[in-house]
């Protein structure tokens, strides 16, 4: 198997103070990922927005991750508020294909998750082919959502 890395996450680092993690990650050809949440200010997705490499996290919702049934009306919003060329991807209770859709219908280039392909490992953690059945099976279920 041949893995690549391609950015970092570093949740609880302040944009204002990732001067010299973004000069690291460039120098090794990694993207520096920062989050956009539903109540970061204008001023802060400017800097964000700026800065950014790789694509931009948008915070679906606030609290954990996990799955959720309901599209909020603020993640339309925050979609929409963040203008940049830099690729938008949503996640934080993104768990359904319908939702990923929703999510790329109103602007986003991505739709992350993560929560949902952990539940999936977590209720077959004794049966690696189911795992990789259903893991297979919801791919292809956000794919065609999100490509209709």
């Amino acid at each position: 198997m041949y893995l690549r890395r391609r950015g970092i996450i570093v949740p609880d680092l302040p944009p204002e103070e990732a001067t010299e993690l973004h000069e690291t990650c460039k120098k090794h050809g990694l993207h520096s990922i920062h989050f956009i949440a539903p109540t970061t200010t204008k001023e802060r997705i400017k800097r964000i927005t700026k800065d950014a490499s790789g694509f931009i996290y948008l915070v679906a919702r606030l609290g954990v991750t996990g799955a959720r049934e309901d599209l909020q009306e603020s993640t339309r919003s925050l979609i929409q508020r963040v203008e940049t060329t830099t690729p938008k991807a949503v996640g934080f209770g993104i768990s359904t294909p319908k939702q990923a859709g929703e999510v790329i219908r109103s602007g986003a280039d991505g739709a992350i998750v993560g929560s949902a392909i952990i539940d999936i490992i977590a209720k077959n953690k004794d049966n690696i082919n189911k795992t990789c059945e259903e893991i297979e099976a919801l791919t292809r279920r956000l794919k065609e959502e999100i490509t209709r």
